[in-house]
């Protein structure tokens, strides 16, 4: 005699493997819009509502800024959340609105975009050298030495 498995069963080992990447995509969401809200508006507290506002923001206030490793590993943070954010709404609208052969051509390009972004972004937040600019270098005080 053969029995049928009731419907709320256990799933199958073999089914239980696979990682639900649209739960992982969707927590993602959640978690990084809470951290980029605190990121966000500490960036904008600091470059606009403390010292002189957006008059005082030029090349010798980010020199200054990222001669600090916190900002820089704030900004990078900044940095890397976002794209990842924007690049996984970015996915799910590809998916829910496009078709196979165009639907992987997008996601392809979203995918070579993002990583390029985040490549040249993080080189650089973390390659930054103010003194190799000699007419602001005299207001930095990094460089006078």
């Amino acid at each position: 005699m053969t029995t049928i498995e009731a419907p709320r069963s256990p799933i199958a080992p073999q089914k239980r493997r696979r990682t639900n990447w649209e739960k992982w995509g969707w927590l993602y969401q959640r978690v990084s819009g809470v951290l980029l809200v605190v990121l966000i508006f500490g960036h904008l507290f600091t470059n606009l509502f403390l010292g002189q506002g957006v008059r005082a923001i030029d090349f010798a206030f980010v020199a200054g800024k990222w001669a600090n490793p916190f900002w820089i590993v704030w900004d990078l943070l900044l940095l890397w959340l976002a794209l990842i954010h924007g690049a996984n709404g970015m996915r799910t609208l590809i998916n829910d609105y496009t078709r196979r052969r165009f639907r992987l051509v997008l996601l392809t390009l979203l995918v070579i975009v993002t990583v390029g972004l985040l490549l040249i972004g993080t080189l650089v937040l973390t390659t930054f050298d103010p003194c190799l600019d000699h007419t602001v270098a005299s207001q930095i005080p990094q460089c006078k030495a």
